[in-house]
Order: structure tokens, then sequence, then C-alpha cells
């Protein structure tokens, strides 16, 4: 067990030197260098060179790179000069928002995953298992921004029962912030993210429960005359949700990409939405602080499904 942690830490140390390694010269690679893309394309001699004295791109290579590191243990991401605010800070009032969100999204799109995968192991290969894995590619096949915009006009406009964007929050008569409003404005935005994450957690839940269905155990519990509600909770659902943690883990990435287009569609400020706007802007410093966020989320999601699923299957451990 031991050895297996550190191996995957190792890995996931490696992973993480190489991320950033590839942020840092993919700024330097944009053309004309960090100080163009932050100014223009139009700047001033003078002023690209007083930037780049500014934020170190006036020594050699390495060394900028070796400051780099060392701004980043120091929690220093840049300055974002079209805001005209540290990035960290900047990040740190939307990243909670989205944290929020996208929790809400996954715990939907897993519960739902498993009850519909549930049914689809059970009724494999017959009418109703067929018409759930043609939904699942129907709704996977969907672009998110589509289903934002549909949501909207169904439940926003027409029968209004869900605001159409923003984050609520209003305050209370008391003065306290109201909770309930915050999670009314999330349902439509968590609903657009987990429609996809469900269709594709469900399909591949779908097959590991029917291959399940299959072994030899479950027939033997049900010649027993083990009730099927009983075979199912207690014998497949156990053993078929073990390789779903590590997918989750995989599919942090889809989540954020998820999240982006969903935040610009219902105008939620989080992270997403905040990588949108410094696209537009050409914000660098932001832009590469939150790509570097994601993928240390992704790479400590990865190696939080590895640990947590070798300690459901003892298999792993030993592999």
């Amino acid at each position: 067990m031991r050895r297996m942690i550190l191996n995957r830490l190792g890995t996931s140390v490696l992973s993480l030197f190489l991320l950033v390694t590839i942020v840092f010269l993919l700024i330097h690679a944009t053309p004309g260098g960090p100080a163009y893309s932050i100014l223009g394309m139009h700047a001033t001699p003078e002023a690209v060179a007083a930037l780049n004295k500014q934020m170190g791109l006036d020594h050699p290579i390495w060394q900028q790179y070796g400051i780099w590191w060392e701004h980043l243990f120091e929690g220093n991401l840049g300055y974002s000069f079209t805001q005209h605010a540290p990035v960290a800070s900047l990040m740190g009032s939307y990243l909670a928002n989205s944290i929020i969100l996208y929790v809400l999204a996954t715990v939907i799109a897993v519960l739902f995953s498993v009850l519909i995968g549930m049914f689809q192991g059970y009724w494999a290969e017959r009418t109703p298992g067929v018409l759930i894995g043609a939904g699942q590619i129907i709704v996977y096949s969907i672009p998110t921004f589509f289903i934002g915009v549909m949501l909207i006009l169904f439940f926003a406009i027409y029968v209004s029962w869900f605001p159409p964007g923003g984050i609520g929050g209003e305050q209370s008569a008391g003065g306290a912030l109201n909770i309930g409003s915050y999670f009314h404005h999330m349902v439509l935005p968590a609903i657009t993210i987990a429609l996809p994450l469900t269709a594709g957690l469900s399909r591949y839940f779908g097959h590991q429960a029917r291959s399940e269905y299959r072994l030899d155990y479950v027939r033997t519990a049900r010649a027993r005359g083990v009730p099927p509600l009983r075979v199912a909770l207690n014998h497949v659902l156990r053993n078929a949700i073990r390789p779903l943690v590590t997918v989750i883990g995989m599919m942090i990435p889809g989540i954020f990409v998820g999240g982006i287009l969903t935040e610009s569609v219902f105008n939620y400020p989080g992270l997403g939405w905040l990588l949108w706007r410094s696209a537009l802007e050409q914000d660098y410093p932001t832009l590469s602080a939150i790509v570097l966020l994601i993928g240390v989320l992704t790479i400590l999601g990865n190696l939080a499904a590895d640990l947590t699923n070798s300690i459901l299957d003892v298999r792993v451990r030993y592999e």
C-alpha cells in the first residue's frame, strides 16, 4: 500500500512539473512575447520595455523560469492589467462560486448515473436498455450551451420557475444572506453541466452493472431466491461502483469545460466565466493562472480517485 501511494505521488509530482513548464513556455510563445500580449501589438517600445522590467521579463529565459517557480511557491500568480487586481485575489472571488456549482452538478450526475446505470444493466439487450442507451448518446451529443439555452427558454421564460442567470444571494429582511436564493439560481446551471456528465457516466456504469449481472455469484444469488433489489444493492451496485470513482476523477477537465460554457450562458460569476472573459481580453496572467489551477485540480482529482479506488478494491493495491 505504501509503495503504491509513493508511486502515485511521484507520478503526480512529475505531471505537475510538466504542467507548470508547459504553461510557462506557452506564455512566452505568444506573438511578440507576454508584454505585447498584455499591452497590445500597437504598444510603444518604451511601454513594452517598462512592463518587461516590471514583470522580470528582461532577464534570461532560464532565470525567468526560476522566478516563475519562486512566485508560484509564494502564491504570486501575477497581476491582471485588464482588471487591475492581483490574479490570486481575483480568482479567489470567483473560485468559491464555481466549486459550489461544480460539486452540486457532480452530485446530481453521480446519483442519476447510478440509478440509470442499474436499470440499464438489468435490462441490457432488451428494449428498455436499448432505449436508455439511445437516450444517453443523444444527450451526450448535444452541445452544453444549447442545453443551457433550452433550459432558459423553457424553465426561466416560458414557465418562470427559475431565474435565467446571475447568482442571487439577495439579503433577507433580517439582513442575512438568502441561501435559498443562491441555490435557486444554481439549479439550471447545475442541470446544464450534469446532463452530459450523467449521459457519459451512466453509460459507463451501465456496462459495469451489466457485466456484474452476468457473473456467477449473481446467478447463484438469484437461484437461491434472493430478492432482485437485494441482489442489485448488495452485490451488483457494490462491485460496479468502484471503477466509477476513477472515471469521475478523470472527468474533472470535462466538468471545467462544461462549466466555462455554462457560466457564460447563465452569466454566472465563476471561474469559467472569468476564463472566458480573460480570453476575450487577452489577459494572459489570469488565463495562465486559471489553466494552472484546472491542471492542478485534475492531477489531484486523479490522485484522489486512485487512492480511493485502492481502498475500495484490494486488487488495485497488488496491481
